[in-house]
């Protein structure tokens, strides 16, 4: 037993020990299905905090031979599954497509590898020496665990896999963590990349690989680099954000995981839901960032848990860039539209950058959009990444996007003023300016340039559209958070009629009765806002109600 060779399942105890551990243990039924086959190797990329680790740790204690486990999985879900592995296209389980597995038959059984690629730069004295440290380190161990069958002058790793088959006839499951983590924290160094790609084709892209690697399983947040239009590493079978095939349900929290979470810890899911939804497979159906709702478990509080990471930096950088088109998708994203992208030219890497849909594609990667395949359109996927791209907006260089957020807290502003006269010219600049729909043609266009002017209400509210209510469904809710002690915000829309019949829409058909759905006895502000199209001007009325 080593910390790279038959690691212990000390990581994977410790996690379990938790209490708080959400069974993803069902996703070893596909390894196992694809064990000692041409599917055999695997690389599942995800964002930061959507458990790339908790799944490494647990494959590594379920496999490695220097673990004893079986206390570990008895009660987990794996251990009920006999032969079967999850379909995520059907939404079930089905058998085993190699032959029926028991989970026993592999657990502990298998010579493991297992490495973290951060952990090595991070040891490094310099980030160039981190492929050669990484492949003394492993020899090193290995020449512990298989004693006379790697000679002295063996310095690449899959020389030395070569040499212990030939002793033993003992094949290997590689585990690599973070295998992405040199691209991203070298992004320039294109001599250190390739000879990192080269290592990796030792392993996992030669004549030997069959004979010395039994199965792998990589994560990263980007998926495997490209060169052209062809991965560097192709025998892969890659799932993505963009397509995350059968590991859908294991790239995140399950809708069905999140109202469990939610009931065991008395929260309420629909709240959750408005903060942390939004990632969403077209073939399974959503999935939610597990940092996120164990936070909010931990913490009993909905409100953002993202850090300031490189990858937040990066959200910043990328949107500060001039290309074309990149300034109006954000802007209709973040008033709730969605941009239709191309994701094939992005190159797997954070420097091969030269388009908006190149920077969006990589957005999707780092979590900060979410991917329809169907449509092919990104989108933000929830309130908790919204704030992120807004205090990102605020604190960019470009100067029109932060003068929109500007705009939009002065708007909140004089709302909660009641100062009628000027929401309605800040909603009229707000449809005059130029990366806003010019020339309204419904309500729906008006709708949108509302909810883009009160982009940054959602430091206080929760927004809903067409939401049932009393006898209709009101056009917007803005729902003060918990914490917040703002009112309540109905906002009725009209097109050539008058603020007047607005309010009194809202009174007769009883849209104030949604918020007994929501326990709110706070404050409520009734808002009418019109525009007329003889005249091309925005009328606004606000009313106190109840409270």
């Amino acid at each position: 037993m080593g910390f790279y060779v038959n690691p212990s399942g000390d990581g994977f105890a410790e996690i379990l020990n938790s209490g708080q551990y959400v069974d993803k243990s069902d996703m070893i039924a596909y390894t196992n299905s694809v064990l000692n086959t041409p599917r055999k190797l695997t690389c599942s990329s995800r964002p930061r905090r959507f458990g790339k680790s908790f799944a490494a740790k647990m494959l590594a204690a379920y496999y490695s031979k220097g673990a004893d486990s079986e206390a570990l999985f008895e009660k987990l879900k794996i251990a009920g599954m006999d032969g079967t592995c999850k379909d995520a296209a059907l939404g079930k389980e089905r058998p085993d497509e190699r032959k029926h597995v028991h989970y026993k038959e592999n657990l502990n059984k298998h010579d493991v590898i297992f490495v973290d690629i951060t952990s090595f730069i991070s040891k490094a004295d310099d980030i160039r020496d981190t492929v050669e440290n990484l492949q003394a380190d492993v020899i090193k161990e290995l020449r512990k665990e298989y004693p006379g069958c790697i000679s002295e002058e063996t310095k690449v790793l899959a020389s030395a896999l070569m040499e212990v088959k030939t002793g033993t006839g003992n094949k290997f499951f590689v585990i690599i963590d973070e295998w992405d983590a040199l691209f991203r924290e070298a992004k320039e160094n294109k001599e250190l990349q390739e000879s990192y790609i080269q290592f990796l084709r030792s392993l996992f892209k030669t004549l030997e690989t069959p004979q010395i690697i039994s199965g792998a399983y990589m994560t990263g947040i980007l998926p495997i680099k490209k060169y052209g239009t062809q991965s560097a590493l192709t025998d892969f079978k890659e799932f993505t954000m963009l397509k995350p095939g059968p590991l859908a349900p294991f790239i995140g929290f399950t809708e069905e995981e999140v109202k469990k979470l939610c009931e065991t810890y008395d929260l309420n899911f629909e709240e959750a839901k408005k903060w942390y939804d939004g990632y969403r497979f077209d073939k399974f159906g959503h999935v939610y960032c597990p940092n996120s709702i164990m936070e909010l478990v931990s913490y009993k509080e909905y409100d953002s848990y993202w850090t300031t990471t490189e990858t937040y930096e990066s959200l910043r950088d990328y949107i500060d860039l001039n290309y074309d088109g990149l300034k109006d998708g954000l802007v209709d994203m973040l008033g709730g539209k969605r941009c239709k992208i191309n994701v094939r030219t992005f190159q797997n890497d954070m420097t091969s950058i030269s388009s908006r849909d190149d920077v969006f594609t990589l957005l999707v990667h780092l979590g900060y959009l979410a991917y329809a395949s169907g449509s092919k359109e990104v989108f933000i996927p929830n309130e908790e990444v919204r704030g992120e791209f807004i205090t990102a907006v605020s604190e960019g260089q470009r100067p029109e996007l932060a003068k929109a957020v500007k705009m939009s807290d002065k708007l909140l502003a004089a709302t909660l003023q009641k100062d009628e006269t000027a929401v309605a010219e800040m909603i009229e600049a707000a449809h005059m300016w130029e990366t806003t729909t010019k020339n309204y043609n419904d309500e729906q266009a008006l709708r949108y340039v509302v909810i883009m002017a009160y982009l940054t209400s959602i430091d206080h509210y929760i927004r809903f559209e067409e939401i049932a209510s009393g006898r209709g469904c009101c056009d917007i809710l803005f729902l003060p958070r918990r914490t917040s002690p703002k009112p309540a915000m109905l906002i009725e829309l009209k097109w050539d009629k008058s603020v007047d019949k607005a309010i009194t829409q809202i009174k007769e058909k009883q849209y104030p009765e949604i918020m007994k759905k929501f326990d709110y006895e706070g404050k409520l502000l009734l808002i009418g806002l019109n525009y007329s199209t003889k005249t091309g001007k925005h009328t606004c009325k606000i009313e106190e109600y109840g409270g």
